[in-house]
């Protein structure tokens, strides 16, 4: 039996819930399975190609819903888990006890886990080290900046390899490992250990060009970044470099979209009040309340840069708001 399980691709939460739903389903549903790996990335357009689930079961994790009657098991927590309205009438209207939905999870992997738990049986001391680390770096639940920039920790160096990589053999290989082993041992694997190096120095440089190109003003940053390979840059530089900040806003491209990234500062001067998921839904994105972005197409950079800037005057207008409501 061939049980496929599609991912939120180039994520550490969407990798590490691919590796404890199917240790989950190995132990508590059944033994005797192929497990099949496959990412999703938002992008525009379509996300689902309903030719590609064609397992025996096929689940999505961390990742938006579907409606197909292909798809048998669904977890995840973002705020723009659906679509659609009609998605989300379809998931109310399921029976099969098989799919669950809870936004006010920090990551998907605990969300997994506590259902497995709660609903299945399911044992999840063995993997406290994957839940932990997911809901830090998911629900950016840093000590700081400094600590989030640094990538002292296994797993923050795993994310780090993960939202690189460009091989679409990697993380189908790595997650069997991120449902057995311990994140010290998974790090110094040969084929994780190897890309180390140059990534490290890579996110070197990208401080460098983020501190040359962000543009600060009202507490909320902007920073394009299209002409360089930075795509995966480490989300918390920003911040980082500017402690002042509450917002930011990036533009990035990569060989399929180009990415506006809207993000709040975890340790901001004073809290954010703009739901980060509404704004991007506007433009057909999503996220979480603090943070969420927007896929375009490739050829759509100028598109995408208008969304971009007005996104970050919306955001400095609401700044400017907030203190004109607190100076009177």
């Amino acid at each position: 039996m061939k049980v496929k399980v599609f991912y939120h691709d180039r994520c550490f939460d969407g990798a590490s819930s691919a590796a404890l739903f199917s240790r989950f389903y190995a132990e508590r549903i059944r033994n005797d399975i192929e497990f099949m790996y496959s990412g999703l990335l938002h992008r525009a357009g379509s996300l689902f190609n309903e030719a590609d689930f064609n397992g025996d079961e096929n689940a999505i994790v961390d990742f938006k819903y579907s409606g197909s009657p292909k798809i048998t098991w669904w977890f995840d927590h973002h705020q723009s888990a659906f679509l659609s309205p009609a998605d989300a009438e379809h998931f109310e209207q399921d029976q099969s006890n098989r799919k669950f939905y809870d936004p006010d999870f920090k990551s998907c992997t605990s969300f997994i886990a506590t259902v497995a738990e709660q609903r299945f049986g399911f044992n999840p001391a063995p993997v406290a080290e994957l839940v932990h680390w997911t809901d830090i770096i998911d629900g950016a639940m840093y000590q700081d900046a400094k600590t989030a920039v640094e990538m002292k920790e296994p797993a923050m160096q795993l994310t780090m390899v993960i939202e690189s990589t460009q091989d679409p053999e990697f993380i189908p290989r790595l997650i069997p490992l991120l449902a057995t082993r311990p994140l010290a041992e998974v790090v110094r694997a040969p084929f994780v250990a190897s890309l180390l190096p140059p990534l490290l120095e890579r996110h070197r440089g990208s401080i460098k060009i983020l501190k040359d190109r962000i543009e600060s003003r009202d507490q909320t940053l902007f920073f394009d970044v299209t002409d360089q390979d930075l795509e995966g840059y480490n989300k918390f530089v920003p911040y980082y470099l500017h402690p002042e900040s509450i917002y930011s806003v990036g533009l990035s491209k990569s060989s399929f979209r180009v990415k506006v990234s809207v993000g709040s500062n975890p340790w901001a001067p004073s809290p954010p009040v703009v739901n980060l998921a509404k704004v991007c839904e506007r433009y057909g994105g999503g996220g979480h309340a603090r943070v969420g972005a927007i896929s375009f197409d490739v050829s759509q950079r100028a598109e995408a840069s208008k969304a971009a800037r007005e996104i970050v005057g919306e955001l400095r207008a609401s700044v400017r708001s907030t203190w004109s409501a607190t100076s009177t």
